[in-house]
């Protein structure tokens, strides 16, 4: 399936006037130790695509993490438990400490995230399951799962689709043709190629577009594709120039146009 409003719009969240934030759900995201822009962006995006709630988990910086992120992102420090009314999680940008590595990999109860830095060492701890998405890129794939054989599309669908029924979660592999498999086979292709999202953090914004809409209890295979369309389409409005944190701001727009 190529992809498209037309594959998803219809299960979009959509808030009613009598929501409240925890109908919205929360999204807990694990920040990284040093890399803490990686985690900002990522969690800006969680909420901008309409989480009710975002709050980072730190086990360092937490001072950072309140200084820089905006105000509406809570901030937890080491030892404090993941919230009891978190929907879904996310970890990985911009890399994760042990702990929270462990904690991510065991939490299958809850939907998922593991962005790049989430990744285990070998793919038997990626512990996956059909509310996991799973967002490597064409280097971390081939690391986990193998090569792709190649960079043409039905090769890379049926690379991804093979990781999907591995690893038993949804795989999005990331590229200029972006490819999303489930593991009961469906397959939604991303055939947009932007250069000007070539440049550091457009991934972490992606993977917390993905939180942020599966924290909303959306599907994982869609909430990845719609995440997926979202990104690639406010790259193309964006054009030259373009930085990681210019997405966040055009998502309202584009959320604006799918739910009128």
């Amino acid at each position: 399936m190529e992809n498209g409003p037309e594959l998803w719009a219809n299960v979009l969240p959509r808030p009613d006037a009598a929501s409240h934030k925890y109908d919205r759900g929360y999204c807990t995201i694990f920040g990284a130790p040093s890399l803490t822009g990686a985690t900002r962006l990522a969690a800006t995006a969680a909420n901008r695509v309409g989480a009710g709630l975002v709050t980072v988990q730190c086990e360092t910086r937490g001072d950072v993490y309140r200084a820089a992120l905006p105000p509406e992102i809570m901030v937890q420090d080491a030892g404090e438990t993941i919230p009891e009314k978190t929907t879904a999680l996310l970890g990985g940008p911009g890399g994760l400490s042990p702990s929270h590595l462990d904690a991510l990999l065991s939490r299958t109860g809850l939907p998922r995230v593991i962005d790049s830095g989430g990744f285990p060492s070998t793919p038997d701890r990626l512990n996956g399951n059909s509310a996991t998405i799973l967002t490597p890129h064409e280097g971390e794939f081939s690391k986990l799962f193998g090569p792709t054989s190649g960079s043409f599309g039905a090769a890379k669908a049926e690379a991804t689709l093979k990781a999907a029924q591995a690893s038993g979660a949804v795989v999005v592999l990331k590229g200029p043709l972006s490819v999303i498999a489930h593991p009961d086979g469906r397959i939604v292709l991303n055939d947009r190629p932007n250069p000007y999202l070539a440049t550091a953090g457009t991934g972490d914004v992606l993977a917390g577009l993905m939180a942020g809409l599966l924290a909303q209890h959306m599907d994982a295979f869609w909430a990845a594709s719609a995440a997926v369309w979202i990104h690639s389409e406010a790259a193309e409005r964006i054009g030259p120039g373009l930085i990681a944190s210019d997405i966040t701001s055009i998502v309202p727009n584009i959320l604006a146009e799918l739910l009128a």
